[in-house]
């Protein structure tokens, strides 16, 4: 699957504002652990290996998911390979065995509204970050990439985000904290 994926920079009136005009889904709480491969580095080649723990409604979930380097120059969108995983610790340990190397975790509460199907709209406060907005929608091919990114551009914009991203909360994180992805 294609993932496209829109970000911007957000405030506490911008976070009103989708509340007021989506359908609220649920809150999630996120623990993304982020692996580096032992031949490649992933800040290079503009991949990405995590592992996502996420709460919701009592529930747990986790997921191993591989993220492809980004396919045009607005968005964030890019092939996702998602595997759902029972057994957190086995597969970390499976990663570290091949070689993989823990790079950072980070965290965020969720908020996830619905806009229409097979499109949502997140709102993201990133521990050590802030307040972000994503829009996504999967797609099967990258045919649909150019008139979905502008589509979903345009419900960004109309929500008031004039400041978009590009980066992963943690590339954000990682200059933040003045590290490089293979130490």
């Amino acid at each position: 699957m294609i993932e496209i994926e829109l970000k911007g920079y957000a405030n506490e009136k911008i976070f009103e504002r989708v509340r007021a005009t989506f359908e609220f889904m649920r809150k999630e709480i996120h623990e993304d652990i982020y692996f580096n491969h032992p031949c490649r580095d992933f800040s290079k080649t503009d991949e990405a290996l995590r592992v996502r723990i996420k709460r919701f409604n009592g529930h747990f979930e986790a997921l191993l998911t591989y993220k492809g380097p980004k396919i045009d120059e607005l968005s964030k969108t890019r092939k996702e390979i998602e595997v759902n995983i029972d057994n957190v610790e086995t597969y970390i340990e499976l990663l570290h065995a091949l070689g993989f190397k823990e790079v950072l975790t980070v965290k965020k509460t969720r908020e996830k509204y619905y806009i229409e199907k097979g499109v949502t709209i997140t709102l993201d406060e990133i521990e050590g970050l802030g307040k972000f907005v994503e829009i996504e929608k999967l797609a099967k091919d990258e045919k649909e990439v150019e008139k979905e990114v502008k589509r979903l551009l345009s419900i960004l914009k109309s929500l008031g985000i004039e400041r978009f991203e590009r980066k992963s909360y943690l590339e954000l994180l990682m200059e933040k904290l003045n590290l490089s992805e293979g130490s």
